[in-house]
Formats: C-alpha cells, structure tokens, sequence
C-alpha cells in the first residue's frame, strides 16, 4: 500500500526532511501494535460475550476479525495478520478467566465492567514498543497457568449443612 504524505509539510527551504520515528523502527512496530490491539480486542468481546458457550466461540471469531480489520487499518495484510492472531489469542485467553469468574459466582454486568477496564488498559499499552508482542504471549501464558488452578464455586455455609 502506498503511503499518504501530509499536506502541511515542516521541512523549510533548503533543508533536508529527516525521516520520522515510525519509519526507522520498521515494520515489527506496527505489527506489535496490530498484535496488542487484537489482543485487547479479544478481551472486550470474551467479557461481553462470554456467558455461554456459543458466545465463547462467537468471541474468538469475532476478535479474529476485529484484529484483522484494526491491522489493515494500522498498515498491511502483515499487520492484519497480526492482529487477528493477538485476537484469538486474547479472546481464548480472557475466556478461561470470564467463565471461571462465572462460575464462581461473578456477576455479568459487573464482570463486564471490569474486563472492558482491562482491555482499554491493554489497548492503550499497545502502543507502546513491544508491549504488544508481551500482551500476546503473556495473557495465554497467565490463563493456562490460571486454569490449573482454579477451585470450584465456593460452597460457602452450605458445605456445613447435614443431609
């Protein structure tokens, strides 16, 4: 794809244009932005949609191609692969974690909230140089480590309770 040039341009007559930032980190910035974008994109929709188990896949899919279309928005088919990759990666990552918090008794509205809280924080630290990249490997590292760990529905009084 081709690039557009601003309109208003810095450069003063008879300087040369030094090239910006973005153009000297190359692509493995913008590839880890797509990467952490998606991700956070994965961990919206498994906090909204996540209460059944047709809403757990519909999440992944929809995280899939919400992080392609935010890297074809960001450069190129790379990125757009990128992205889609850190969706369904976040996506199957937060799903671990919503459905355990369901199951012991979190609430949806409430659940919602804070995991909508979680992805703006993740979204915003994408775009910071490889956080993305961290985001990405980190969150399925954390839900599998989470998985085996994880206790039943807390039996409260009831498991005093005689038959």
């Amino acid at each position: 794809m081709k690039r557009v040039e601003c309109c208003i341009s810095r450069k003063r007559p008879g300087e040369t244009q030094r090239p910006s930032t973005l153009a000297r980190v190359g692509d493995w910035y913008t590839i880890g932005l797509a990467l952490g974008l998606g991700t956070a994109f994965g961990v919206l929709f498994a906090g909204l949609l996540s209460w059944t188990p047709l809403g757990r896949i519909a999440a992944v899919v929809l995280a899939g191609a919400a992080g392609a279309v935010a890297g074809l928005l960001i450069e190129d088919w790379s990125e757009a692969v990128a992205g889609a990759v850190g969706g369904v990666l976040g996506a199957a990552a937060a799903v671990v974690v919503v459905a355990g918090a369901l199951r012991r008794g979190g609430t949806r509205g409430g659940l919602a909230l804070i995991v909508a809280a979680v992805a703006a924080g993740l979204a915003g630290l994408a775009f910071v140089p490889a956080a993305g990249y961290l985001e990405a490997v980190a969150l399925p590292l954390l839900a599998t480590r989470l998985r085996r760990t994880q206790a039943e529905r807390y039996a409260g009084l009831r498991s005093l309770a005689k038959d």
